[in-house]
């Protein structure tokens, strides 16, 4: 066997070898087109494109990296490689980069082209406030984050790695996360936050109860086609949204504690509203699934009426872990308390069964004031819309096979409070 690895060590040495010219190869073009940058002014008009033995070392670079087998055809790059190459720029190209730049980041990638600086626009808009307030150029935000990478992944090599370990030990490859750290995911709470607005309009305490259910739901909504995991943000990280704008809120969210990861939220609106969080996460590997339990309360109290709210989030759980398809789904009960008036609602989310008839992902409850007398029936689902229907009449019903009594509720034609966009 002695020949075969010797020969095997020469070829992965003659690998290195070629590998280290490549990029010596690279880094040169690299430095001479920052040069190019500097010096050209017209480097959108010049669109020569990529020469092919350029691409073909750059292809090599690739293809050593991934250790490909010796059938491989490499191309060294030219010896009077050009000053630099550019690529012609195809509006349909410049989305990725374009959704990469926070600071040039709209959705409509014509707006910008290459000659666009970052620091220039910066220091426009400084000039802008100092001149004139009303010359203030609008906040663009990007409308859509990078696309995820799509790796291959061998699952046993990281399994086997896994077997006994506590899950937050465990180093996930990065794919598993999607381009978000847990403060932003946080933060997406605040979606449908126009329910907010319309609960602060309510003149009924159980009324405003129901938008506040709504909203409560309303968090799931994008968690059917999110699997990824958010990264786990640093100790003392912060995020801040301001939409004071637009949509009247601002909302500030603060990594406080790394092991056991916990976030800290405030929201302030000035449509009447204060939302504060913290928010840590339990969670138990069961082999074919994972069960993520959100510990700590989430807080609404509304400025004009003084009505508090409290509730906490249900389990959510991640099926599929080692095989198949990855899929969510909600489970438990919320409760929402009103300390003020004393109000409660009971959302019970029902968790899938393949053997059920229900509609899957359903969300039912009842809103109900102090004296425990229900007002309005919830019903919906998770991933979709939330209704109310208020109870004109409630009377006991047939007793259910498990001894308990049922209550039969007479309403009124069902009422949409949120449907998701």
């Amino acid at each position: 066997h002695s020949r075969k690895w010797q020969r095997a060590l020469q070829y992965e040495r003659e690998q290195r070898i070629r590998l280290e010219e490549t990029i010596e190869q690279l880094a040169k073009q690299h430095n001479s087109l920052e040069r190019a940058c500097r010096g050209a002014p017209g480097l959108s008009t010049a669109s020569t494109s990529i020469p092919s033995t350029a691409k073909g070392s750059v292809q090599s670079a690739k293809g050593e990296a991934s250790d490909e087998d010796e059938e491989t055809e490499y191309f060294d790059a030219m010896e009077d490689a050009p000053a630099f190459i550019t690529v012609t720029a195809d509006p349909k190209h410049h989305r990725r980069s374009g959704s990469n730049l926070s600071g040039a980041s709209e959705g409509h990638p014509e707006d910008w082209n290459l000659e666009d600086s970052v620091f220039e626009s910066s220091n426009q808009s400084s000039y802008n406030e100092s001149t004139c307030k009303d010359l203030l150029p609008k906040k663009r935000r990007r409308t859509r984050i990078p696309d995820k990478p799509n790796y291959s992944l061998n699952l046993w090599s990281i399994m086997k790695n896994c077997i006994g370990k506590e899950l937050s030990k465990i180093p996930m490859p990065v794919n598993f996360n999607e381009p978000l750290s847990m403060l932003q995911r946080l933060t997406e709470d605040l979606e449908y936050h126009e329910l907010l607005d319309k609960a602060v309009k309510c003149e009924s305490s159980t009324e405003q109860m129901c938008f506040v259910a709504a909203f409560s739901v309303s968090s799931y909504s994008t968690t059917v086609h999110r699997t990824a995991k958010p990264f786990n943000p640093l100790l003392g990280e912060t995020y801040e949204l301001d939409r004071l704008e637009e949509f009247g809120f601002r909302s500030l969210c603060e990594q406080v504690s790394h092991h056991p990861p916990a976030a800290a939220h405030h929201v302030y609106s000035r449509r009447g509203w204060t939302l504060w969080q913290e928010i840590t996460i339990a969670s138990k590997f069961r082999g074919k699934y994972l069960s993520i339990m959100p510990l700590g309360a989430i807080h609404l109290e509304f400025h004009s009426s003084g009505n508090h709210y409290v509730w906490r989030k249900v389990t959510s759980t991640v099926h599929n872990i080692i095989v198949g398809k990855l899929w969510i789904d909600q489970s438990g009960e919320i409760e929402i308390v009103n300390h003020k008036s004393k109000d409660k609602c009971q959302l019970k989310f029902t968790p899938y069964s393949y053997f059920s008839r229900d509609v899957p992902r359903k969300v039912t409850g009842v809103v109900s004031d102090a004296d425990g007398k229900a007002h309005y029936v919830m019903s919906g689902t998770w991933d979709e819309k939330m209704e109310c229907s208020k109870i004109v009449q409630s009377s006991h019903g047939s007793t259910s096979t498990e001894g308990k009594q049922k209550t039969v509720y007479q309403t009124l034609a069902p009422k949409v409070l949120w449907k998701k966009y």
